[in-house]
């Protein structure tokens, strides 16, 4: 497995242990349907949260959070609303953004909750 692929998964981890600290319920890790994969779905009282992670070592070209595409925000969409449909779901949706900013001399989680709309 590249590097990149170890942090990234590491920052996941990262994200989904801070969503537990914050109260959320881990619903799946890496779910897949067709060409989408969300990162985390976790719940929170009536509200499940579709949640994108993006870890990086280095934010100083571009805002982390603003390295999503509007192709990955319609699959994600297209993710969720197949998984909530299949569960059969009566929750409020939010997409969420955790962005992980890790190096030698920073280390900094944000949560971006509700980053964008699926409409």
């Amino acid at each position: 497995m590249g590097e990149h692929n170890e942090f990234g998964k590491e920052g996941e981890k990262l994200a989904a242990d801070f969503l537990l600290e914050k109260g959320y319920e881990i619903l799946y890790k890496n779910y897949r349907y067709l060409k989408a994969e969300i990162d985390i779905i976790a719940q929170k009282e009536n509200v499940l949260a579709i949640v994108e992670v993006r870890a990086r070592s280095n934010d100083q070209i571009i805002p982390i959070a603003e390295t999503i595409t509007p192709k990955k925000i319609k699959l994600l969409v297209t993710a969720a609303d197949y998984y909530i449909t299949e569960n059969d779901l009566d929750v409020d949706v939010r997409f969420d953004v955790i962005t992980i900013l890790k190096n030698s001399k920073i280390f900094k989680i944000e949560h971006l909750e509700s980053a964008f709309y699926h409409f």
